[in-house]
Order: C-alpha cells, then structure tokens, then sequence
C-alpha cells in the first residue's frame, strides 16, 4: 500500500478511469439484454469489457499490456482454483439433498441430462455412467470453454483492478471493494433474471463477495491472473451446470437453490470467511 499522497491519488485517478470505462463500454450491451434479448452473445460482450476497459486505462496511463501478470505461475494455486470452487458447489447441493430443499437426481433425469448432452449412440449408458460421463466432459470441456469469457473478466479485476486497489487499501479492502464493485456491474442482470429482487440482492452481494476474498487472495499468492480465470469458470459450470441437472426441485424451496440461491450464499461465506482469517494471518 503506497505512503505517498501523490501516488496514492494517482491511483485513485487510475481507478476511476477504469471503472469509467467499464461502465461505458458494458452500458450497451446491458441495454441490449433488458431491452432486445438476452443473448449468449452480448453476455459474451460483457465479460470482454473490463479486459478492454484495462487496456485502455493502461494505454492511457503509458503501461504495457505485457506488464500484467500472464506468467501461469505456481501449479499448487492452479490446482486449488479449480479444486474449491468445485467443493463448494459439491457441498452447496450436498446440503441441500440432505435438508430436503431439493432431491438427488433420479434416472429420468439422469438420462434427460445425458440425451441433452448428447451421450446417447456411443453404447449402452446406465444413469451412473452417464453421470459419471457427464461430469468429467463438463467439468473439462466446459470449463475450458467458460474460460473464454471469464478471462476477459479476470483480466479486468484480478489481472488490472485489484493491484490498482492494492496500492491504496489493504487486503480485506480490496476484497470488499472490488467485491462490491463487481457485483454492482452484475445488477442490470440480476433485475432482468430476479424472481425476487430483495432475496436475490442479498444472496448474490454476499456470494460474489465472498468470492473475491477467495481469488484476491489467490490471485496474490499466485502473482498470476490465471488462477482467478479458472477459479471464476469452474465456479460458474459446477454451479450452474453440473449440481442443477443432479437435483430435482421441490416446490416452494426455490430460493434455496442456485447461484442466487441461500445455501450458495452461506457456503461461499463461510469460505470467504476462511481465507479472510488466512490472509491476515499470513499477513498479506
């Protein structure tokens, strides 16, 4: 964190031209969503803009793009980006199978899920097979494919926003800063997709908070932007394509499930509180 009063307002001047920018190019294509159609396309946009609003701030502030952090850095940090996210989707809907808020799968929809994803035709499949198939394709190919976009973000906030944040608040600050930040870029989309506005503010503030503690501290220990990438696709694919297929709504227990749901909220929080509690220990 920078002592200086100089530079620590010029990097504030750069934060607000940052978030200027991402606020200008993401405005067309929030329009487009609320008011044309929701399409993959624009959402693919969106994810694209704070990467582009980083190398317009870094053009005009005389930085080269190559000076963010592109080295793939240590496996270790590879590996847990991929491995907690995952755990916590999996405990998410473990929770809620077990509360009875939703119910495991049953081989109907097993098999609806494998003719979906086009497993039929390759041999004789049993729902446990076809679960098994299922989770390793998604959770692989799907997750390279979720990494498209998430990289744009990630380049954005991780590889750009939160070192900016860095040199003038600490790390729970920037944690809780960027958090918020970024879950207010999401709000155009939360109004458009909520059911029940008040709930799901509540829920998704608190999910996406808690997860820039658990990738700022990641992107830190790693000084890579690559863990946040894989981090930010694997969250999205466990949680909104691998455990929703497996689970059977209940009625009147809808709140409870997805990535707005509670018990995503208060998993993520308990995570988030964790790292929270390791970073300052670690002094970071």
């Amino acid at each position: 964190m920078l002592k200086n009063l100089s530079e620590r307002r010029e990097a504030w001047k750069t934060i607000f031209i940052f978030l200027a920018l991402v606020v200008a190019l993401t405005s067309p294509f929030h329009y487009a969503i609320v008011k044309l159609y929701p399409s993959r396309i624009y959402v693919g946009a969106i994810m694209w803009c704070p990467a582009i609003a980083a190398f317009i701030t870094m053009k005009i502030k005389g930085r080269k793009i190559s000076s963010l952090n592109w080295n793939w850095g240590n496996w270790k940090y590879i590996r847990l980006s991929y491995f907690v996210p995952a755990l916590y989707g999996i405990i998410t809907y473990a929770l809620i199978w077990i509360f009875g808020f939703g119910n495991l799968a049953n081989e109907e929809t097993i098999i609806d899920w494998g003719m979906e994803l086009g497993l039929f035709g390759i041999g004789t499949l049993n729902p446990t097979s076809i679960t098994i198939i299922a989770i390793i394709l998604v959770g692989t190919v799907e997750v390279v494919r979720a990494s498209a976009t998430t990289l744009g973000e990630e380049i954005g906030w991780r590889g750009f926003f939160i070192y900016e944040l860095r040199k003038v608040l600490s790390y729970t600050g920037v944690s809780i800063f960027s958090g918020i930040i970024w879950a207010v870029w999401h709000w155009p989309l939360l109004v458009y997709y909520s059911n029940n506005m008040l709930l799901e503010f509540i829920t998704f503030f608190t999910v996406i908070i808690s997860m820039s503690f658990i990738m700022t501290y990641y992107t830190f220990k790693s000084k890579s932007l690559w863990p946040a990438v894989i981090f930010h696709a694997v969250s999205n694919v466990y949680i909104q394509k691998i455990m929703p297929p497996l689970t059977m709504k209940i009625e009147g227990t809808e709140e409870w499930l997805g990535e707005n749901g509670i018990m995503f909220a208060i998993v993520t929080f308990v995570f988030g509180i964790y790292f929270w509690r390791k970073a300052i220990k670690e002094k970071m």
